[in-house]
């Protein structure tokens, strides 16, 4: 008996599942046919596909679309985490974004994962020598999206920056796995420290809107950081901090804040509200 070969949705399922997603928007959208065409469907794995996409948002007259394809496509050629990654990050926008309804709509539409991808590349380039590369990409990457990471942070996968509009992440910060981050968040220094300056962020961690960490120091696993917070001290693990400057107000509430995304203090999640 031949041996039976496993199809595409079982060998990469979030990939297959933005391939179908993509047909359906053709049918339904048949203007957007060409964009779905060459950002998904022309290609033949999600690699390929991130490769195109973001090569195509950052490129500009100062570099253009097949020179920083060509960039992409050996990143990803080199390193297989970079897909592996976004693989991540694509599910945790599904899972944590209630208007996130497709895997598609991240790879397509949203900025705060497109954002991420490129600094991917960035990171990639930066930990191979090409360090100018990857301050041109960070250059583009905040005029594109918005959004400013420095190559030299080191992130982890499964991440969600929702919205994304004026993010900053230091050089030296270092944000765990499964983070869920909000708009115009800082992981940004004190001063003109020089060496280890940024924050630590754990795994698991929710930062709400407009917070502000600031300086080398540790926000323990699976925490939270409420919105506007100014956080200049460590927090500890899987606890509640507000205010400015913040301080603990209580529990995290949850074993996993950063998938939950129960912002309100001192309410659980489940709970009624007044």
């Amino acid at each position: 008996m031949a041996e039976r070969r496993p199809n595409l949705a079982e060998i990469d399922p979030i990939w297959s599942r933005i391939r179908v997603e993509a047909e359906q928007v053709v049918v339904d959208e048949p203007l957007l046919g060409g964009l779905i065409h060459s950002s998904i469907l022309h290609h033949g794995s999600i690699a390929d596909a991130l490769a195109y996409r973001t090569s195509m948002k950052l490129a500009s007259g100062e570099m253009s679309e097949q020179l920083l394809r060509e960039i992409c496509d050996e990143a990803y050629a080199a390193d297989e985490t970079l897909a592996l990654d976004a693989r991540a990050d694509i599910a945790a926008v599904f899972e944590r974004d209630p208007a996130c309804h497709r895997f598609l709509q991240p790879l397509m539409f949203f900025k705060g994962f497109q954002a991420i991808q490129a600094y991917r590349v960035a990171h990639w380039l930066w930990n191979s020598g090409r360090r100018d590369m990857a301050e041109f990409f960070q250059m583009r990457i905040s005029e594109a999206f918005g959004v400013d990471i420095h190559p030299a942070a080191r992130i982890g996968k499964g991440i969600m920056i929702d919205h994304a509009h004026a993010t900053v992440i230091g050089e030296t910060a270092v944000v765990g796995d499964n983070v869920s981050m909000l708009h115009s968040v800082t992981l940004g220094g004190t001063g003109k420290e020089e060496e280890d300056r940024h924050p630590k962020i754990g795994d698991g961690v929710l930062i709400g809107a407009g917070a502000k960490v600031l300086g080398n120091i540790k926000i323990g696993h699976c925490s939270r950081v409420a919105a506007g917070s100014v956080v200049l001290q460590d927090v500890p693990p899987k606890t509640t901090v507000a205010g400015v400057p913040a301080k603990v107000v209580g529990t995290a509430g949850c074993a996993q804040p950063s998938v939950s995304m129960n912002q309100l203090i001192g309410v659980r999640p489940g709970e009624a509200q007044d």
